[in-house]
């Protein structure tokens, strides 16, 4: 499967088999997150065979089941750790649905279990990411249209349409989807393009625009532009 077809495969998912991690998927796993987090300057960790974390009543609201292994998402306070924690979170929650993995984005409904992971100082936990077999593979949910978050049209070119329509596919809090793209011009033989954030009174909007730029990017292609 490739990063394309991830995308298009790739749905949010709550109730998972209860089955851990194959040993060849959790090395491959673990050998990304340490790449990432050299990176992207994060501190990302994958936990298995841990069921506490998705026992609370948050976790009982929001329908998560069997859920032992999971992504901490976590790393030193900056003004752009969000978007990074976005960024490169979603690239490894492709990776895991090219290993035959399912995933969700969880913002609050998990409990911060001591002693299963570590944070050095001046870091903080953004998110975790609920990783694993899945009950089912999940379902599509209603998206904008490209024209609602961008300015392409029949003289944008062809490769940012599909970084939009790549990006729409992409995971955000309670589907809101509180991002845009716009395609700029030139600059030094170069195509530019913009990208932002919304507003929205549920908030992780940033850590929402690093998830869209990834899609963005496996979609359009990134040797074709640079971001402004």
């Amino acid at each position: 499967m490739t990063l394309q077809e991830a995308i298009k495969a790739r749905h949010s998912v709550r109730a998972y088999k209860n089955e851990p991690l194959a040993d060849d998927v959790s090395r491959r796993l673990e050998e990304e997150i340490i790449e990432v987090n050299q990176i992207g300057r994060l501190h990302i960790q994958l936990i298995q065979n841990e069921p506490k974390a998705f026992l609370g009543t948050l976790a009982k609201y929001g329908k998560f089941r069997n859920v032992t292994s999971y992504l901490v998402m976590a790393g030193k306070k900056a003004d752009d750790l969000d978007e990074r924690i976005g960024y490169y979170g979603e690239h490894l929650v492709l990776l895991a649905q090219t290993l035959g993995l399912n995933t969700c984005w969880v913002g609050l409904s998990y409990k911060k279990i001591p002693n299963t992971y570590v944070l050095d100082e001046g870091e903080i936990i953004k998110a975790y990411i609920a990783i694993g077999y899945g009950e089912t593979q999940g379902s599509n949910h209603k998206i904008k249209t490209v024209e609602q978050v961008s300015n392409a049209s029949e003289i944008t070119p062809l490769w940012f349409k599909r970084g939009v329509e790549a990006a729409l596919l992409a995971p955000t809090a309670v589907n809101q989807q509180k991002f845009s793209f716009e395609y700029v011009g030139m600059n030094d033989n170069r195509h530019q393009v913009r990208a932002k954030k919304g507003f929205s009174m549920i908030g992780y909007t940033q850590m929402d625009l690093g998830i869209a730029k990834y899609h963005f990017e496996v979609g359009a292609g990134k040797e074709h532009f640079d971001w402004v």
